[in-house]
């Protein structure tokens, strides 16, 4: 069979575009805002994880200018050569030093921090246990790094410690869970998680991209939000969210950050981090760091947003705090016909389906910002109230 025989064969794409209902690749023409430019239409956007509303910030809009003066456009090079700037270390120190750990490292996106931390600290000999409704990043990095995985069902303590228990007691372990969950919204169990850990002799990483800047005092995160920073050994998150930039960080202490600078190949040969992100990240930090105003409208924002959502009888999943709030449309065609009827009518929202989530499980994605008003989020849910009725 020739290579390309899958790819002729692959028409899910077509039949969504030929339906009309296919949701993917809209253009944007605007900032990411509260109402955005999209494919020539103004909408409500309620599927960015711009979660602080950074990314229009004049703060940190011109940090990045600043630095796209005075460092240029990029490194060309990999932070052990030519790559590593004083913005670089600087930044590192600060993130450190917020978070609560000894040390921190950059990569040049969040994916690549997950591909980096998991390969580079585990190996052959290892054993990993994995939520599985961890990001597809975490699956990655476990099959690069060649250790034994074995995954968990989500949030699942007892099937957690069974695996452990049932585990070789000569093996490195390594229990890895999202902070929260980028497509439910959970926030995860990590008081039981720390306790099986210190049981079981394991250690713990949490992937934080969802959680720092909306949990926590000042958007310390997860591990901050249940008091257990010092407990947790590897915290990764991304400046994709919260930090209004692009790239991923690692803090963890002194000897575990010295050994992924010289182990991990997605830091040693990637390209470091531009210093536009990187300015841009070191300026949103210091604004979290400064006031937490922000995170605290987030958080009361979604609380309302939750509210409305009862109020007009829409079935969503309930029982979180975060941002991310999935309303269930079941299945791949009503979800995409869903988001398609939600644009025209001027809101925007993410459509998630197999395989993120379990076959007719499908949710459309509601995440919000700390810049929405309750005007505009009760002009958004009157829509997405009178869309869903009319499927």
């Amino acid at each position: 069979m020739d290579l390309f025989t899958k790819c002729e064969r692959y028409t899910v794409p077509d039949d969504a575009k030929a339906a009309g209902i296919y949701p993917y690749f809209n253009e944007l023409h605007t900032r990411q805002d509260t109402i955005v430019k999209m494919d020539g239409r103004d909408v409500i956007m309620l599927g960015s994880n711009n979660y602080l509303g950074l990314t229009s910030s004049d703060e940190v809009v011109q940090a990045g200018i600043k630095a796209l003066e005075q460092y240029g456009s990029g490194c060309s090079g990999s932070r052990f050569l030519n790559g590593t700037l004083c913005l670089h270390t600087k930044f590192e120190r600060e993130l450190a030093d917020f978070v609560g750990k000894d040390e921190c490292m950059t990569f040049g996106t969040g994916f690549l921090t997950n591909l980096g931390i998991i390969a580079g600290i585990t190996d052959r000999n290892d054993l990993i246990f994995s939520d599985k409704e961890n990001h597809a990043s975490i699956y990655d990095g476990c099959k690069l790094s060649y250790a034994t995985t074995f995954r968990y069902n989500h949030a699942d303590m007892s099937h957690l410690e069974r695996l452990l228990k049932n585990a070789p007691t000569d093996k490195g372990k390594l229990i890895i869970t999202d902070g929260v969950f980028s497509m439910s919204g959970d926030i995860c169990n990590l008081p039981d998680i720390v306790t099986l850990a210190k049981k079981y002799h394991a250690r713990v990483m949490v992937d934080d991209a969802h959680g720092f800047g909306v949990l926590g005092n000042h958007g310390r995160g997860t591990c901050y939000h249940f008091g257990l920073t010092d407990q947790v050994d590897i915290i990764m998150g991304t400046f994709s969210k919260s930090l209004a930039s692009m790239g991923g960080f690692c803090v963890a202490s002194e000897r575990v950050i010295n050994w992924l600078r010289h182990i991990s190949r997605p830091y040693i040969f990637c390209a470091s981090l531009a210093p536009v992100n990187t300015a841009c990240a070191n300026k949103a930090l210091e604004m979290m760091r400064a006031d937490d105003s922000r995170r605290k409208h987030l958080l009361e924002i979604t609380a309302y947003t939750r509210a409305g959502l009862d109020k007009r009888g829409i079935t969503y999943r309930q029982g979180n705090i975060t941002p991310i709030i999935p309303i269930y449309t079941h299945t791949q065609e009503k979800t995409f016909i869903a988001c398609k009827m939600l644009f025209e009518n001027g809101v925007y929202v993410n459509p998630v389906i197999a395989p993120a989530v379990p076959e007719n499980e499908c949710v459309i994605r509601v995440s919000l910002m700390a810049t929405h008003t309750k005007e505009l989020i009760d002009k958004a849910l009157d829509i997405i109230a009178k869309v869903l009725k009319n499927i």
